[in-house]
């Protein structure tokens, strides 16, 4: 019983640690195509650079209401859409 539950926490870890990967890839990405350095958006969100580093190196988990400053900063807009796991059943209508 053990083991079951430490391989539950290692699968999500692993779901987190990708969902977070994606997610800080995304706000490189759009950062760099609206031609800001870390230190404008930091300005621009009134924080210091050190937090867009350690957010964009994973240092830190960011709350949500940073990455929705973050992404105003860069007047984009964020979305969340859960779907089915690849290989479940998926409901058609």
């Amino acid at each position: 019983m053990h083991m079951k539950k430490a391989d539950e926490n290692k699968n999500m870890e692993k779901q987190q640690n990708t969902v977070k990967q994606q997610l800080i890839s995304q706000y490189i990405k759009y950062r760099k195509m609206k031609n800001l350095t870390q230190e404008e958006l930091a300005a621009g969100m009134g924080i210091k650079r050190p937090n867009i580093s350690r957010f964009e190196s994973g240092q830190c988990n960011p709350t949500l209401d940073l990455l929705i400053k973050m992404a105003e900063c860069m007047d984009l807009e964020i979305r969340v859409e859960l779907s089915e796991k690849q290989g479940d059943f998926q409901y058609e209508e």
